[in-house]
């Protein structure tokens, strides 16, 4: 007989902030610079949680680019085709994610 297919469990979610799994993503950069879609690349192959489900996660990449004061972008360089700019972290943050750090604060109660 068969059985019913079963559902593989979802992965637990890491316990990174998105602001940690961006620096980490720039991080492992050669040159320390990586495209938004690199990013999302990134993020996904090493953290399989955000294989599945895509919207959601990748909005909140995009907003944390774009408020976090830590990333700047980048302009390509002409000989440099392809699309959207380079992000990079502020040399003033790399404290912050100095020694694999990388993990969520907790919050204070």
């Amino acid at each position: 007989p068969l059985s019913p297919p079963q559902e593989c469990p979802r992965p637990a979610r890491p316990p990174y902030s998105y602001s940690a799994l961006i620096a980490m993503a720039i991080h492992s950069a050669p040159g320390r610079r990586r495209t938004l879609s690199q990013i999302y690349q990134y993020v996904s192959e090493n953290f399989p949680f955000y294989k599945k489900s895509k919207a959601g996660w990748q909005n909140s990449i995009r907003h944390n680019l774009s408020l976090n004061d830590c990333f700047k972008k980048v302009p390509r360089d002409e000989d440099d085709p392809g699309k959207g700019n380079y992000w990079t972290l502020d040399p003033n943050c790399e404290k912050m994610f100095d020694n694999g750090n990388f993990r969520r604060r907790r919050k204070r109660r």
